[in-house]
């Protein structure tokens, strides 16, 4: 029986969400807080696999007490169970004390019941960092299976998963031990439309929430603004491009028309050191 455990994150909808103009940085309140779309797609491919080998799926989270709607949400997915470590300690997590953070939470859990398969989401969209996955498979000492776009086999008795990894011109066949850590992309799966009894469900959910003192052996230097190295010394909203030039009239026209303009953006075919593309 598998035992996989999903790490998902509470994100803005980046879709929505604006700018400070005068702190630069993102206005979390314009928009409203969502289940990370890739980490959707991981929670939806570890049902999957339960459905099809029988097992288990947790999902675990770090974030503060409105997080929980996201658990909630896995659990409309048809995630079992829902974890989420919850601290003042944990505030301002680069992705290195996020993933010691997250580790020392799967550790907890393992001793729960042994986990076999972990599954991420390629990145989350506030970030874009796709660091968090491969930092904890570092840390337990996992093969890292990044990119995954299809789980072919999971074979629980000799320990072993197949999977397609994408490359940007196809794909690769991996085979890796387990257990293992896999962050996927979101053309791994379609997630449908959660069913009533799973609605129902995740109503009436109340996840188990872990503060630093629930866990073991931790290096509280390791967490939040301590144990995070990377600094962020300026954001801003890049500046929006002027408005276009529509061309008007046929194909023809719009050719002339075009080789005219170019014509007079001589610059852009400009070679440094040389004359240049002669027009």
């Amino acid at each position: 029986m598998l035992h996989i455990v999903a790490c998902i994150k509470q994100v803005p909808d980046t879709k929505i969400i604006k700018m400070n103009p005068k702190t630069n940085t993102m206005d979390r309140a314009s928009a409203p807080a969502i289940l990370n779309p890739y980490d959707a797609h991981a929670v939806e491919e570890a049902v999957r696999l339960k459905k099809r080998y029988g097992g288990t799926v947790s999902v675990l989270t770090m974030g503060p007490p409105p997080a929980v709607k996201a658990i909630k949400k896995c659990i409309e997915i048809g995630a079992d169970e829902g974890y989420m470590i919850s601290d003042r300690a944990f505030a301002g997590a680069d992705t290195l004390a996020t993933s010691y953070a997250l580790t020392k939470a799967i550790e907890k859990i393992s001793q729960i019941q042994p986990v076999d398969l972990i599954i991420c989401g390629k990145m989350t969209i506030d970030g874009d960092t796709g660091q968090v996955g491969p930092g904890i498979a570092r840390r337990l000492d996992m093969p890292p299976l990044t990119s995954v776009n299809k789980v072919k086999e999971i074979n629980i008795e000799e320990g072993y998963a197949v999977v397609h990894r994408k490359l940007e011109d196809g794909y690769e066949v991996i085979q890796s031990t387990m257990p293992c850590l896999m962050s996927v992309e979101k053309e791994i799966n379609d997630v449908p439309y959660s069913s009533m009894t799973n609605m129902l469900k995740a109503a009436r959910y109340q996840p188990v929430i872990w503060a630093v003192a629930d866990l073991e052996d931790v290096e509280r230097t390791q967490l939040g603004l301590k144990g995070s190295p990377t600094i962020v010394s300026k954001v801003w909203a890049p500046t929006k491009p002027s408005g276009g030039e529509m061309l008007e009239g046929d194909a023809v026209q719009q050719t002339e028309k075009l080789l005219n303009l170019l014509l007079e953006k001589k610059e852009l075919f400009a070679v440094k050191g040389g004359s240049g593309v002669e027009l």
